[in-house]
């Protein structure tokens, strides 16, 4: 946070009311807010999905999306009316004195092209620099940002690089032209508690070094708590309460203010260990996986028990998702072997029956990617009935209906919808359905909550423990989020490089004496205290883990 604040205003939103059309009627999005920011100020935007958060951040940019319009209100920015601004005054902005830094990276990136060249279309556009000029300014901003081998970062494609790698770069690039304003929209959301720290603290960095205003969104409480030095709380479109941020974490004043506060007490049942003899619903035995030089997974064994769930942690590149693309069959291992109720399974999918497939079914991170935008909700859940249990016509669309029901989806206001008239959890639950209608035994949740709101996910992680208590699955809780583990794990997984180093009962896992590795992840963790991002950057006793390297 910058500490003591600028007092020259750069940003005034004033009585702003806006509107999007569902289902050929008008619904309001935003109602009415004002605010204000200064040069050099972070401020932070929280509330739950819906609330009106990112599209607050783009109207500070005087942009809407498509299906949206501004009513009523003003937009000013830097003496710039943006609502009234013709569009070619608001397209010079945009880029040049106002930036914005996405959620997703990986969509925001060409992958056609090299980090550099992208980084320097904007200074080039604007006419800020020449290409040569704007590529040497990227390096030293990869290098401000602490992004490993700054000189030759630059020449890689986004896919040649880790998702911490790629947010700095991001960000980096959202700084090429000096900008004003930067508006950050769940800029850590996808990342792991060690890389989010090396993120926040460079997005911190670069905010104080060149005096730039911030607009800070995220639905993690103890990461808006690090970044911003006022909160606004947002609900429904409406602002619920505004305050410093250390007022607003020690007394908040509205009763939606303090049930934010108080989310992630969710706890499931704990459960008796699994017995010796009893044969595990998949076993993962002795696997390798290396891609190119670098083993990837190394020797790793993991049992997964009838109605239990396992939660496997670590940093990025740990060998987390490429265990589930394993017990899947997307990744052949170089060794080892999967068993499903101990018998072996071909390690590919291809290789396996279709009543070996339907036994395992993947739940993936991102539900805007994992399912077809031109399918409605009847088409995507009725897939695996029809390729796993030859239902159609009306059978199909009935079962299709009970999955609705089940996931607490009322059916006649879901099942013609496309994927694009869905909230973030909603399309989650949707994911969820599809993964059931196969009647599975083991399902691999990746990651499903983390771009979620926290009220959100923690209705999804009840879900989950419903379902499972129901119908006695068996997960595999793939996440970097350690109140997620502790509220629904069994069994925890904890892995370094490819490697399991610590592993049993939740309650072992997570008691000490802990390794380094497992105490450094555990005091990641962001607190709900302004001071604790700088408390750990000086401490000095954070391992240099190399996840993000």
């Amino acid at each position: 946070m910058s500490g003591a604040l600028a007092t020259d205003s750069i940003l005034e939103i004033n009585d702003l009311h806006m509107e999007g059309v569902a289902r050929d009627r008008a619904v309001a999005i935003i109602s009415g807010i004002s605010l204000s920011l200064n040069r050099g100020e972070v401020l932070g935007l929280i509330g739950e999905s819906g609330a009106g958060k990112s599209t607050l951040g783009l109207a500070a940019m005087g942009f809407c999306r498509r299906g949206c319009r501004i009513t009523s209100g003003r937009v000013r920015f830097d003496g710039t009316d943006m609502l009234s601004s013709s569009g070619e005054r608001q397209r010079r902005l945009r880029g040049s004195e106002i930036a914005y830094v996405a959620q997703s990276v990986a969509a925001a990136f060409n992958p056609a092209h090299r980090l550099i060249n992208q980084f320097a279309e904007g200074p080039v556009h604007h006419g800020k620099s020449t290409r040569t000029d704007a590529r040497s300014r990227g390096i030293e901003l990869y290098r401000q940002m602490r992004i490993p081998n700054p000189d030759n970062f630059g020449f890689r494609y986004p896919h040649q690089v880790s998702g911490g790698q790629l947010q700095r770069a991001m960000t980096a690039m959202a700084m090429s032209c000096q900008p004003k304003l930067i508006v950050f929209d769940e800029p850590t959301t996808a990342l792991d508690v060690t890389t989010q720290i090396e993120v926040l603290s460079a997005i911190r960095d670069i905010v104080a070094r060149y005096n730039t205003a911030a607009i800070y969104i995220s639905h993690d409480l103890a990461v808006v708590a690090q970044m911003a030095d006022r909160v606004i709380v947002l609900r429904h479109g409406r602002m619920v309460e505004q305050a410093e941020t250390r007022r607003m974490l020690s007394a908040p004043q509205e009763e939606y203010t303090k049930s934010l506060w108080s989310v992630r007490k969710f706890r499931s049942s704990a459960k008796p260990a699994a017995a010796e003899l009893e044969t595990p619903i998949l076993d993962i035995v002795s696997v390798r996986v290396r891609f190119g030089q670098t083993v990837a997974v190394d020797d790793a064994s993991i049992r997964f028990h009838k109605g239990r769930t396992v939660a496997i942690v670590g940093e990025s590149g740990a060998g987390k998702t490429t265990v589930a693309r394993i017990a899947s069959g997307l990744l052949e291992p170089e060794s080892g072997q999967v068993l499903l109720e101990g018998k072996p399974v071909s390690p590919l999918l291809r290789g396996r029956s279709a009543a070996e497939r339907r036994q395992i079914q993947f739940v993936h991170q991102m539900a805007d990617t994992a399912m077809n935008p031109t399918q409605r909700v009847c088409d995507i859940i009725g897939r695996p009935l029809e390729m796993f249990l030859g239902l159609s016509g009306r059978k199909k669309l009935e079962r299709v209906r009970e999955y609705l029901r089940l996931l607490d989806l009322e059916p006649d206001g879901f099942i013609d919808r496309y994927p694009a008239a869905l909230s973030g959890g909603q399309k989650q639950r949707i994911c969820l359905a599809r993964a059931l209608a196969a009647e599975p035994k083991f399902i691999i949740c990746d990651e499903i909550t983390s771009a979620l709101d926290q009220l959100v996910a923690e209705n999804i992680l009840q879900l989950l423990v419903r379902l499972q208590q129901e119908f006695s699955l068996s997960y595999l809780y793939i996440t970097h989020d350690l109140s997620t583990v502790r509220a629904i794990a069994d069994d925890v997984v904890v892995m370094h490089q490819g490697r399991l180093v610590r592993s049993g009962t939740k309650e072992r896992v997570l008691a000490p004496p802990f390794d380094d590795y497992t105490q450094t992840l555990l005091d990641s963790v962001p607190e709900m205290n302004p001071d604790w991002l700088t408390t750990v950057l000086s401490s000095g006793q954070r391992l240099e883990t190399g996840g993000d390297q």
